[in-house]
């Protein structure tokens, strides 16, 4: 029986490579392959779910069928330690953030995107095919000579989307809402690349000139405490810290919540490599504004207002246009549906293990 097992450096349960990686497993597995996960980090919500990789030789000894598929996301002593095993190995890469946007805030972070990239200039030559999240991320590995690529969107089960979100948060949003002013809604890593300081400025401009009752949240972790906090000084300084909510990381009930009570999604991102939120948002029928950088083009698709100039004028333009035109805004979120639609489990799984099996067999 053939066998591919899962490798990455850190295991997270809500973590979108952390989701990909649970359903890929199971894919593999219904498909008939033997498939485990191993990982160095595994957070506490997974741990049950994963296996120490220094027991790998162990556990597969004597299978000769056999194929590692590595999780490529950052730079990691895991991916030197297992180029050196006599397994065939395949990437799926994930993209690695540009160091540069990171030198000012968390040094060490930047330096192990520059491993990383390190990495991945020697291994994407060696392995025998990747597989890429978007076009964007396939670009880079050709410009590295990966011999065999293919693009294969990271797995999204939108019915996970479809629980109850959290009645207490959901109630207090509402309440909020009631006394007017548009909710403006951004959901990722609060990150360098991910430019939360435009954010914060196109919504300045939109409270002063179109709504003074508009409210920003920010949902997600911290990257880098120095941005977090230049980030809180920001909002301070235009004087719209009271509108402003940094939530930090939600759980999953709280996350609906927020996308349930959200009229707009703004991504100013400068760097993505896929991007799940944006398809989160069209998933609740909320439309979506955002930069065309990177691979957000791609994913956005005719899903959602994509901006080739992010001032903060023409970002609060934007989101004023949408919440005046009705006619544009549902025309949004009917096309942000079929995005949707676009990147479901059910159609990007087939493809995936289909996609698999054609490169294994190619590279056998």
């Amino acid at each position: 029986m053939t066998e591919v097992h899962q490798f990455l450096s850190t295991f997270a349960g809500r973590d979108a490579i952390g989701m990909h990686t649970l359903r890929l497993r199971k894919l593999l597995r219904d498909a008939g392959f033997e498939s485990d996960i191993y990982a160095v980090d595994a957070h506490a919500d997974v741990r049950a779910q994963a296996f120490d990789p220094r027991t790998f030789g162990d556990r597969v000894r004597g299978n000769a069928d056999l194929w590692i598929l590595y999780h490529f996301s950052i730079g990691s002593p895991l991916f030197d330690r297992v180029r050196e095993l006599d397994v065939p190995l395949a990437l799926d890469y994930h993209n690695i953030t540009d160091a540069k946007y990171f030198w000012r805030w968390e040094p060490r972070a930047a330096t192990s995107m520059m491993e990383g990239r390190r990495q991945l200039a020697v291994a994407a030559p060696a392995v025998r095919f990747a597989l890429a999240d978007s076009a964007y991320n396939e670009h880079e590995l050709l410009q590295l000579d990966c011999p065999r690529t293919a693009v294969a969107p990271i797995l999204i089960d939108f019915t996970d989307y479809d629980a109850a979100p959290d009645a207490a948060l959901m109630a207090r949003r509402e309440r909020t809402r009631a006394g007017g002013g548009a909710d403006w809604l951004t959901v990722g890593r609060i990150a360098p690349n991910k430019c939360q300081h435009d954010v914060l400025a196109a919504f300045a401009v939109y409270r002063r000139v179109h709504d003074p009752r508009a409210r920003l949240t920010l949902v997600g972790g911290q990257s880098a405490g120095l941005y977090w906090r230049a980030l809180h000084s920001l909002a301070e300084d235009l004087n719209i810290s009271a509108a402003v909510t940094f939530t930090d990381v939600v759980s999953h009930a709280e996350l609906l919540a927020y996308y349930r009570s959200a009229d707009v999604f703004v991504l100013l991102s400068e760097h993505e490599g896929f991007n799940v939120p944006v398809l989160e948002g069209m998933h609740f029928g909320v439309p979506v504004v955002a930069y065309a950088s990177s691979a957000v083009p791609d994913t956005v698709g005719d899903g959602g207002l994509v901006l080739t100039d992010k001032d903060p004028v023409v970002v609060a333009a934007a989101v004023e246009r949408l919440r005046s035109d009705a006619t544009l805004r549902q025309a949004l979120v009917e096309a942000g549906r079929k995005r949707v639609s676009h990147y479901s489990i059910e159609r990007t799984g087939p493809q995936l293990l289909d996609t698999l099996r054609t490169l294994m067999k190619q590279t056998a």
